[in-house]
């Protein structure tokens, strides 16, 4: 019996042991799991540490000059208008392109400014550009003059105001209307001009930026006029009439006659035997009829308005239109003569014949008459 108990204690025993060592066993492998896990852990760490810390090498500094350097590679496609304020830098220049869509990343354009001795020289305002160009030809193309988004207006001399209203409202694809409201608003018109601004657009080339209204456009062509008059030293009183003189110098002489005419234009002003003061000006007589040429009718020559100079004396009371610079000079420095009248007598060649007396004057007026009936079209 003792032998059994022996060899069941044994077996226990032996169990405990096995159990035991299996316990161990479990720990231990566990144990080796884990020190697994964490060194494969440590591991990864390390290589992701290695990764940011690379990349930040690469970028930190980008944050500074512009981010991402990725740059499209062609010339671009389609077309878009960007506006470049005065004084703006290379890294506001890029972010308003890359806004636009004209170039992939703002850095990209900072590396090409930065890189480009020319661009400081790039100029404000508005760009025709297109979208996805790359960096470097996105800045030449700011450098390149021809590529400005502008509205030209070229306003000639002798232009009334309807007719510069028309032109402007075409130009700024505005109506007629909305250009004419402006006028009537304020534009800067001096007081000399008793709130007419006839003769008060100086007939010049003007540039605007996109968008421009009618009263900014329109102020500027008063802002030119008044600044005109005040390089020749005229004094403010006497600014409304010399438009209103330069402008019948504009519609009734040619280039080579301009300082004849205006010499005729003062000796009518004197009250004498012949003319009295009145002017007898065709082109007032057109313009207070809505006409900017030809010659007037019988009817419209006995129309009565301000602008019949055959009909009331002195000066029409505004410009019949805009002068120029060299009627305007023509005015201040009239030809020395005793001559009362004149007549183009060729309306091809702009022939025209001056004389200083009636019976003259008939003789020259026949001619022009002769002309006229060989030339009906005329």
């Amino acid at each position: 019996m003792s032998d059994l108990f022996d060899d069941l204690e044994n077996s226990h025993s032996e169990a405990r042991t096995s159990y035991r060592a299996r316990s161990q066993a479990g720990r231990d492998e566990r144990a080796r799991v884990r020190r697994k896990r964490r060194l494969r852990t440590a591991l990864i760490s390390f290589v992701l540490v290695m990764i940011l810390t690379a990349a930040a090498v690469v970028l930190l500094p980008r944050l500074f000059t512009g981010g991402s350097t990725y740059d499209y590679a062609g010339p671009g496609t389609g077309n878009v208008t960007v506006t470049i304020p005065a004084g703006a830098t290379g890294r506001q220049i890029a972010d308003i392109l890359h806004e636009a869509g004209v170039v992939a990343t703002a850095g990209a354009f900072v590396d090409a400014y930065t890189a480009d001795s020319r661009a400081s020289s790039i100029q404000p305002g508005s760009f025709t550009l297109k979208k996805e160009m790359s960096a470097a030809g996105a800045l030449a193309a700011l450098l390149d003059p021809s590529n400005k988004a502008s509205i030209t207006v070229t306003i000639p001399e002798g232009f009334t105001t309807w007719q510069v209203y028309e032109r402007l409202a075409a130009a700024l694809s505005v109506s007629v209307n909305e250009v004419k409201a402006a006028a009537a608003g304020d534009i800067g018109l001096p007081e000399q001009s008793g709130g007419n601004p006839e003769g008060w657009y100086a007939p010049l080339t003007y540039t605007f930026e996109p968008g421009t209204t009618p009263t900014h456009a329109l102020t500027e062509m008063v802002a030119a006029r008044v600044q005109g008059l005040r390089n020749l030293g005229l004094d403010p009183s006497a600014w409304q009439f010399t438009l209103i003189k330069a402008s019948i110098v504009e519609r009734e002489g040619y280039a080579n006659t301009y300082t004849r005419v205006a010499r005729v234009l003062e000796n009518r002003l004197v009250d004498n035997e012949q003319t009295h003061g009145f002017l007898q000006m065709d082109s007032t007589v057109l313009y207070g009829v809505n006409k900017t040429g030809g010659v007037p009718t019988r009817t419209e020559l006995e129309t009565d308005t301000p602008y019949n100079t055959y009909l009331h004396a002195g000066l029409p009371p505004t410009p019949i239109g805009s002068p120029g610079a060299a009627t305007i000079d023509a005015v201040l420095h009239p030809e020395a003569g005793d001559w009362l009248y004149f007549v183009t007598v060729n309306l091809d060649t702009g022939e025209t014949k001056f004389a200083s007396n009636l019976d003259d004057h008939n003789r020259n007026v026949a001619e022009f008459k002769a002309w006229l009936a060989a030339n009906p079209q005329k």
